[in-house]
């Protein structure tokens, strides 16, 4: 089994895949996701079009001091520290909701526990830059995730 999200999504298949007592997940796929959701609610984008501090405050009940606990279990980052499936992270270079900066900080995380993990920040790339099919920062999402799946699921054969 391989999981994929986006944004959100991806923040989801990362906790499924990574949470202890998780069903065996040969790969995860973010495509933009929540990482770090402390570390997202004090260091917003500029500009931050979502106002992601109030609806990680509706998410969660409230904000990081209020709910230390909440955020720590709902960041993929807390559970980077074990072993963890092969993670491919894409993030856009120009990203005003989910900055790149974190998707960059967990694959360091996973690769200082020993994971394999793949960091890919498209530069010219917004959120949801996968929505124009045949838009460059797509198509090269594509190519690194269909090879990544690939060889994900082929490994240790």
């Amino acid at each position: 089994m391989v999981l994929m999200g986006r944004s959100a999504g991806a923040q989801l298949a990362m906790l499924a895949a990574y949470m202890p007592n998780s069903p065996p997940v040969k790969a995860v796929i973010n495509y933009y996701g929540p990482v770090n959701l402390t570390l997202g609610y004090n260091d917003p984008p500029h500009p931050d079009p979502i106002n992601s501090r109030a609806i990680l405050k509706a998410f969660l009940g409230g904000s990081p001091q209020e709910k230390p606990g909440l955020y720590r279990d709902a960041s993929p980052y807390t559970y980077a520290t074990g072993k963890q499936p092969p993670t491919l992270l894409i993030y856009g270079g120009r990203e005003h909701v989910v900055q790149a900066k974190f998707g960059r900080a967990l694959s360091n995380r996973l690769k200082a526990a020993g994971n394999q993990a793949v960091f890919i920040e498209l530069p010219w790339s917004e959120h949801a830059f996968d929505a124009i099919f045949n838009g460059v920062g797509n198509q090269i999402a594509l190519y690194y995730t269909e090879r990544f799946i690939a060889w994900a699921v082929h490994q240790g054969r």
